[in-house]
């Protein structure tokens, strides 16, 4: 049941009107071009102009005249002739379907997240292409997509952090109506659907919101330029836009989960920060639809402040994503010290991770030259993902190679392995789970020449910080783009299908006990080998005498560990090393556990 339509742009209600509403609040004059007709918009309170019309329909082209100059919507669903054309009509209330309202979302706890990138997921680089797949993540035990940004951007090539229409889904992934099939084909199939938003900067091109208002401040400065303004001089429209974006895409399109793209570079010292009041709507549009929805952060401070309650000052996400685990989990596999990497210890670190999420929590940071962090206690382990490579990680090194590429297929496992046993909300990245070594390279499609080699410039002193020697890949060929699409023929090659069946065998494994299902945070203890390079990790529940015994070897050597006191072994359940990972052992070790090199065992055990 649609409860309202959206309350900025050209929107339809009920009856089929046009009602159009444009914050435009330094403008003289307004008008909505579409066909051979010019419609003057009214002038109203707080910088906003609107109207209504019952000329326009769903599927004109239109623009607004701000002031003598044509430009697309701003809060434009659909740009079908590219960034720099006319604005498409939609109408949403026709998008809720009598099928809709039977989905219900998962507990986010036990969210099993595959992440991917529309235009390289499939050879048809579409919506429809990932639709395709589903039977493949739902083989495999996922029960829940992430999809990296589609907002409308340059071109037809991007990650999408370049999107500048953050309404306007990508025309060539499948557009709104693309969108939103691919979303019923997930609930259809009981896989729930996150979508990546950014709500930090915008991209170099296409971006006419400044031909608007004050979208953006000098106020502060962020990686990518001013500061969207969301607490400076005439920043109410601002927020309002991008507070109905986020429902937008929960009311209209479904999505059970918002991704916030680096939320440490959205600059707000207002009273009331927008991530909180986003929060605050999500709420709100839960309890009148009973909709489950979920705010998901990317933030590289180890700060809990931003997945605390509101009602405590907090910025309220349900969760945030943990670069710090990842970090020490590579170091600890033997990734060299270069970059971010040389502020991890490996193992040490890799075990504080296991138990405090954050490895940086007050304690002090070489590479930042400061103190850095706090503490999480009292936060779940549903609030924390975790994952062995994500998009940003691979694409931050210069040729984009995967773990497939860097690792043994043993010490792939065992990075899995120590994702999925986490106390944390477990995530892995397209073709992870065949071990793809189809690199994941940046690429664009930018128009503009001093752009595009502004952008080129710029990953090469991005790769000469990390230390990378060689030819930097050019992001705008469309050569660098096709050599990021995923191969799927894995079939007929041993180790992959192994390594396939092995990531079957571990979701399994983790939907299915509790102990690992339940991220209790608390009733999980660790215990460092530093020497042998091994941890023994207990995750158990709160009130329970039961608890899976996770055993990590990654060091190249065999090793006897002792069996914790007080904890009796009772089955094997998993075991890297062998290639019938279900084998049980024949004898359960009873003081001391003998694990292979770079492998992992997992035992149901109880505490006595």
């Amino acid at each position: 049941m649609h409860l309202t339509i959206r309350n900025i742009g050209l929107n339809f209600d009920k009856d089929g009107r046009a009602i159009i509403k444009l914050w435009a609040p330094l403008a003289k004059s307004v008008a909505l071009m579409f066909g051979e007709t010019t419609m003057q918009l009214d002038k109203s309170q707080h910088g906003y102009w609107s109207g209504e019309t019952d000329q326009v329909k769903p599927g004109d082209l239109y623009w607004f005249n701000v002031d003598g100059k044509k430009l697309p919507d701003p809060a434009s669903l659909s740009q079908p002739e590219g960034v720099h054309g006319p604005s498409k009509a939609i109408d949403l209330l026709h998008y809720v379907t009598p099928d809709d309202n039977k989905w219900i979302n998962h507990p986010l706890n036990e969210y099993l997240i595959y992440e991917l990138h529309t235009g390289t997921f499939s050879e048809e680089g579409t919506f429809n292409g990932i639709a395709a797949q589903l039977d493949h993540l739902i083989e495999l035990g996922i029960n829940a997509i992430e999809l990296m940004p589609v907002a409308s951007f340059p071109g037809e090539r991007n990650w999408g952090y370049d999107g500048v229409f953050p309404f306007a889904v990508q025309e060539s992934y499948g557009g709104a109506d693309g969108l939103r099939s691919l979303v019923k084909s997930c609930h259809d199939k009981g896989i729930a659907v996150i979508l990546d938003v950014v709500y930090n900067h915008m991209g170099p091109e296409g971006n006419y919101l400044p031909e608007f208002g004050p979208y953006f401040t000098e106020k502060y400065h962020t990686p990518w330029g001013s500061a969207v303004n969301f607490d400076d001089n005439g920043c109410d429209g601002v927020r309002s836009y991008f507070i109905e974006n986020a429902i937008m895409w929960f009311r209209d399109f479904h999505i059970d989960a918002l991704r916030l793209d680096a939320v440490h570079a959205i600059k707000d010292f207002g009273a009331v920060h927008i991530l909180q009041e986003i929060s605050r709507r999500t709420e709100i549009l839960s309890a009148q639809t009973g909709r489950v929805h979920y705010l998901i952060a990317e933030s590289d401070l180890t700060d809990p402040r931003y997945i605390s309650d509101v009602q405590i000052n907090g910025l309220g996400m349900d969760s945030q994503w943990i670069d710090e685990f990842h970090h020490a989990l590579r170091v600890t596999v033997g990734e060299p010290l270069k970059g971010y990497y040389a502020d991890f210890n490996g193992i040490e670190d890799l075990a504080k991770s296991f138990k405090d999420a954050y490895v940086y929590t007050g304690t002090f940071s070489e590479e930042r030259n400061r103190t850095f962090g706090k503490e999480a206690t009292g936060h779940p382990g549903k609030q924390f993902i975790a994952f062995s490579q994500n998009h940003d990680q691979i694409g931050n090194r210069m040729l984009g190679e995967r773990s497939a590429s860097l690792y043994n297929v043993n010490q792939q496992k065992l990075m899995a392995a120590a994702v999925f046993s986490a106390p944390f909300i477990p995530m892995l990245f397209m073709g992870e789970e065949w071990g793809s070594t189809d690199p994941f390279l940046y690429f664009v499609s930018h128009g503009d020449e001093e752009l595009i080699e502004q952008v080129r410039e710029g990953r090469k002193a991005e790769f000469a910080a990390m230390h990378s020697e060689g030819e930097t890949p050019d992001p705008q060929a469309e050569e660098t783009f096709n050599k990021s699409k995923i191969n799927w023929n894995f079939n007929g090659e041993a180790q992959k299908v192994e390594l396939f069946k092995f990531y079957k065998a571990l979701i399994h494994l983790r939907k299915s006990n509790l102990c690992l299902k339940m991220c209790d945070r608390e009733a999980t203890h660790v215990q460092l080998f530093k020497e042998q390079n091994c941890i023994v990790l207990e995750r158990g529940l709160t009130g329970s005498d039961s608890l899976v015994l996770c055993v990590f070897n990654f060091s190249k050597n065999q090793e006897n560990l002792p069996v914790p006191k007080g904890v009796t072994l009772n089955q094997m359940l998993l075991n890297s090393y062998s290639k019938n990972e279900f084998q049980q052992e024949a004898e359960i070790p009873s003081s001391m556990l003998n694990i292979q090199p770079e492998s992992f065992i997992a035992y149901l055990a109880s505490y006595v």
